[in-house]
Formats: structure tokens, sequence, C-alpha cells
């Protein structure tokens, strides 16, 4: 937990009891369904919690943002950001029923109002977005493929409405094909813990 405040100092008392429970609800759920791997679970505020907040690094949401969290596992990145934007609407898709159940689970768990979930594939997901946010789940072009249709055209942030995805390792070859404005930033740039050496957050336009 506090390497959440060594980045996030001016968090709420209500966020900072939010982020302090998520150890011992994953701890639990992870027992029971293995969201996260068992020898990861340790990490779970550096490689999972803090990870997901490196989105909250490039972009500010403004309130009333709806935001998708596109294969959201066990409930990441979206049930952080949740957390940091409580005036954010986040809805948590992912076609894996029993990762949705502990994504739903913890949400409730730690009174998380701005939260939905869905058990679906993506394409299944008719609703639109300001946002989709998504954490390693397939290559870049083949998500703008999937969620194009899930992104508004009205804008309410200071960035143009898209794809938000954190992303590892070299993605030059995986960019290169994607024929929308692409903007890359290295988390080494804000976190200096080496799991952050080659990490970053990968912002795509689609209305370009």
């Amino acid at each position: 937990m506090d390497i959440i405040l060594k980045y996030f100092p001016d968090l709420t008392e209500t966020q900072k009891q939010q982020f302090a429970a998520l150890y011992d609800l994953y701890l639990d759920w992870n027992s029971k369904i293995n969201v996260i791997s068992r020898k990861d679970i340790t990490n779970l505020y550096e490689h999972h919690v803090l990870h997901s907040l490196g989105i909250a690094k490039v972009i500010r949401f403004n309130p009333g943002t709806r935001i998708m969290d596109f294969g959201t596992g066990g409930g990441f990145p979206g049930i952080p950001l949740a957390i940091m934007f409580p005036d954010t609407q986040f809805h948590l898709v992912d076609s894996i029923g029993k990762k949705v159940k502990v994504a739903t689970e913890i949400a409730q768990a730690i009174g998380l109002k701005n939260v939905t979930t869905r058990h679906c594939r993506v394409e299944e997901e008719k609703q639109t977005f300001d946002f989709v946010v998504s954490r390693a789940v397939m290559p870049l072009a083949d998500l703008l493929k999937i969620c194009r249709k899930n992104i508004q055209k009205e804008q309410h942030n200071a960035l143009p409405n898209g794809l938000i995805c954190l992303k590892g390792g070299e993605l030059e070859r995986e960019i290169l094909p994607v024929k929308h404005h692409v903007v890359t930033t290295d988390l080494k740039d804000f976190f200096e813990e080496e799991f952050f050496e080659t990490k970053k957050v990968v912002y795509a336009t689609v209305n370009c």
C-alpha cells in the first residue's frame, strides 16, 4: 500500500481505505479462483494496482466520463482506476465468468458505486464509451478493430476519445500497422521500480 501513497499522496481517506482493502480481498478470492499468479500475489500493489494507475499519469478523467475495461480479468485496470476516479463510470467486461465474479465481488466489498460488470465477449457489448482501457489483452490493431464501435464521438476530456492500454516490451512492430494516431508513454518516467522499466501506456484515437 505504501507504494500507492508514494506516487499518489493526495488520496482521500475513503480512497486509502479502498486501496488498503484490496490485498486481503484478492488474497482470499485468489485462493478460490486464480485471477493473479499465485507467485505474484505478494506484488499486488506494484505489479497490478500501481501498474493500472499508470493510466492516471497520462490522463485525469473528467467527472461523468464513461469507460469500458476490456478483458478486465479480476478487475485490472478498472478497479484501481474506479477508486482513483470516483466520479467516472467504469464498465468491466470479460469473457470468463468466474473472473467477472471476482471483480464484481471486490467492487461491492469496497463500496464502489461507479462500477458495473458484464460477463460477455466484447463483440457482444453494444454500449458506447469515452474510452476503452485494457491491459495486455491482444495486439493493438486487433483491439482497435474490436473496440471501435464502443467509442463514442462526443468528447468530454482533454484527450480525444479512444483506446488506452497498458503494454510491455518492444512495441514498434505492433504499432506499425495501426492507421491511427498513437502515443506511447514510458511508465519508467513516473515510477522508479524496475518492474516499470519496459512498461508503457499506449493511447490511440479512433476517429482520425
